[in-house]
C-alpha cells in the first residue's frame, strides 16, 4: 500500500475541497508513490513528533495542523518549522496535514467535540455555502437510466441525507448533424426529432471533472449538451461547527465545570452568567470568534471554542454563555478520530497515535 493510497482513504472522508481558502492542506513533505510501513498519527508533526516517527518506524505522519503553514524561502534549520521539515526529509519520512478540510467535515473535529459533550439531535452549526453546483443534461429517453447511474456513482445526486436525486423533464430535442459529424441518431444534413429526457441534479464543486468524465463516457451523443451551475443553497453537512442538545439540562456552573473535566484543560475563560439552564450547545474547535453570532441565531445556550480576545466577550450580548476552552484542548479528540478512522479502514499495518504533547499552552 502506498502513501497515495492512504491519502485517498483520508480524503474519502475529508476532500481537501471542504478546507478554508487559506489554509495548507494536503501532502506537504514527501513522495505519494512510496510504499507505507507505518503511520503516526499526531496533533502536529513538530521535530519531536518527527523523531517519534522515526523511532517507532513509521514513514508517514498524519498530523491535524500543517507544520508548513506560510511559504517556506529557505530550508536551514532556524525555527522549529524548518528543523521538523528538514528532520522528515533526511529520514524519508511523508507528512500528510488534513486541517480545516476535518473541521469542515461531518464526522470531523466538531463531531468529535459533540461526541465528547454527549450531545444529541446534531447538526453543522456554519453550513457551508458556494459548494454545490447544479447539472443539466439532455439524453435520448432509452439512455436516460444509464446516464443517471454513472453520474450517481460519481457523487452527483446528493441532498442532505439523500442520494441518488434528480427531476427528470420528458420533452423532444432537435439537431441537424453537419458533414463532419458522425451522429448516433439522424441524418446528416437533415433535422432530426429525438425524444429526450432532461436530467437536473446537483453535486459537490470538487467533484466536477469526475461529473463531466462520467457524463461524456455515458451518454451516447457525439456532442453532449449540457448546463453547469453555482448554486447559493448552503451544504447542510458540510461546515464549521456542530450544535446539539445535552441529553439533561444544566446550570452554567455545572456546565463549565462538566466541560473544563471533558476536555482536561487548564482554565475556562467565559462570559457574564446569565442565570438560566444550559440546554442546546454550540461547539466549534480551534479558532471560533466568527461563529458566535451564529450560535446566537441557532439559539445555543452556550458556544464552546477557543482563541477569543477581549471584545470577543462582549458579543454575547447577554444571549448566551461563551466558553473560552484553548485551541490545543478543543481540538484534543481530533487525532483520536483519525487513528480511529484510519485503524478502521487499513489492518495490514499500525497506525500509531503520537505520545508527544504538542501543546505549546501550559497553566499554572
Amino acid at each position: 500500500m502506498t502513501i497515495q493510497d492512504i491519502i485517498d482513504d483520508l480524503e474519502e472522508w475529508a476532500p481537501l475541497a471542504y478546507a478554508e481558502d487559506f489554509d495548507n492542506v494536503g501532502l506537504l513533505v514527501g513522495n505519494s508513490s512510496e510504499k507505507v510501513t507505518n503511520i503516526l498519527v499526531a496533533h502536529d508533526a513538530l521535530e519531536n513528533v518527527v523523531q517519534e516517527a522515526i523511532d517507532k518506524k513509521c514513514n508517514l505522519i498524519v498530523c491535524f495542523h500543517p507544520i508548513i503553514f506560510s511559504g517556506l524561502k529557505k530550508l536551514i534549520g532556524s525555527n522549529y518549522v524548518e528543523r521538523a521539515v528538514i528532520k522528515a526529509i533526511k529520514n524519508d519520512i511523508a507528512i500528510y496535514a488534513i486541517h480545516t478540510a476535518l473541521d469542515n467535515a461531518l464526522h470531523g473535529v466538531n463531531y468529535g467535540m459533540a461526541k465528547a459533550l454527549d450531545l444529541i439531535d446534531t447538526r453543522i452549526l456554519i453550513p457551508k455555502e458556494n459548494f454545490i453546483y447544479k447539472l443539466v443534461t439532455y439524453v435520448p429517453h432509452a439512455f436516460a437510466k444509464k446516464v443517471k447511474e454513472a453520474l450517481f456513482n460519481v457523487g452527483a445526486g446528493h441532498i442532505g441525507n439523500y442520494d441518488q436525486c434528480s427531476f427528470n423533464i420528458q420533452g423532444e430535442g432537435t439537431f441537424r448533424a453537419s458533414e463532419n459529424t458522425n451522429p448516433t441518431y439522424g441524418e446528416i444534413g437533415k433535422q432530426h426529432l429525438e425524444a429526450e429526457t432532461q436530467i437536473n441534479l446537483t453535486f459537490e464543486k470538487h467533484l466536477k471533472n469526475k461529473i463531466l468524465k462520467a457524463l461524456f463516457t455515458s451518454h451516447p451523443y457525439e456532442e453532449v449538451a449540457y448546463e453547469i451551475t453555482a448554486l447559493q443553497n448552503t451544504h447542510q453537512n458540510i461546515g464549521m461547527g456542530m450544535i446539539g442538545d445535552l441529553k439533561k439540562p444544566m446550570t452554567e456552573i455545572d456546565f463549565l465545570k462538566y466541560t473544563k473535566d471533558i476536555f482536561k484543560t487548564g482554565g475556562i475563560r467565559h462570559s457574564g452568567l446569565l442565570d438560566k439552564p444550559i440546554r442546546k450547545v454550540a461547539v466549534l474547535g480551534g479558532s471560533g470568534a466568527f461563529g458566535i453570532s451564529q450560535a446566537i441565531r441557532n439559539n445555543a445556550d452556550a458556544y464552546v471554542t477557543s482563541d477569543l480576545k477581549y471584545h470577543d466577550y462582549y458579543k454575547a450580548e447577554k444571549q448566551i454563555l461563551i466558553a473560552d476552552i484553548g485551541h490545543f484542548e478543543s481540538e484534543r479528540f481530533t487525532k483520536n478520530l483519525i487513528a480511529d478512522y484510519l485503524t478502521e479502514k487499513i489492518r495490514n499495518f499500525a497506525v500509531i497515535l503520537s505520545e508527544e504533547n504538542t501543546n505549546p499552552i501550559n497553566y499554572i
